[in-house]
């Protein structure tokens, strides 16, 4: 694992576990968020996000965090060895944004873009809610794209994301021993 997706619906957990596989494994971590929105939530030229994100994959490692289907998919599934998909019921993702809200109000989260505090976004909260029929479909064709030398590693829970972590986490300790 060198270059690294980590994609699904927000709320899921992503952000989080790419943090976490990050710190562990010394792969930098990059958030799609991070790179497209300015401060104040204003969004990047089309032209400028792409040329950053272009930089970005075509770095020899990274724990790429975030979606964004329509800036440069094939580049980034093109370039990827592994994609960690998290598909997690919706019901899982509302609470962790609502949860996320709640403990982050008014501050910037470490994967967001430098001054751009979490708020209650409606729309973004539809996204959410309509992620599952709207956006799994088109992540399911994009996976379809995959080549045979690269892994598609999918969580239905976020237990599961834990127990991989913690199996990598064991497998380096094993080899620190040896």
């Amino acid at each position: 694992m060198q270059r690294v997706l980590v994609m699904g619906s927000s709320g899921s957990g992503k952000s989080t576990f790419a943090r976490r596989l990050s710190k562990m494994t010394d792969i930098p971590f990059v958030s799609l968020d991070a790179l497209y929105w300015k401060p104040g939530w204003v969004a990047s030229d089309k032209t400028e996000f792409r040329e950053r994100l272009t930089e970005v994959a075509l770095q020899p490692r990274w724990i790429m965090d975030g979606n964004f289907p329509s800036h440069l998919v094939e580049l980034r599934r093109d370039a990827c060895d592994t994609v960690i998909w998290f598909d997690l019921p919706r019901r899982t993702c509302m609470l962790g944004i609502v949860t996320r809200i709640a403990r982050s109000y008014g501050r910037v989260r470490p994967e967001m873009g430098e001054g751009c505090p979490e708020k209650i976004d409606f729309e973004f909260l539809r996204y959410v809610w309509t992620y599952r029929r709207q956006q799994r479909p088109k992540l399911l064709d994009y996976f379809g794209g995959l080549r045979a030398d690269q892994s598609l590693v999918c969580f239905t829970d976020r237990m599961q994301a834990n127990d991989y972590l913690n199996e990598i986490a064991l497998r380096q300790s094993q080899a620190s021993i040896h």
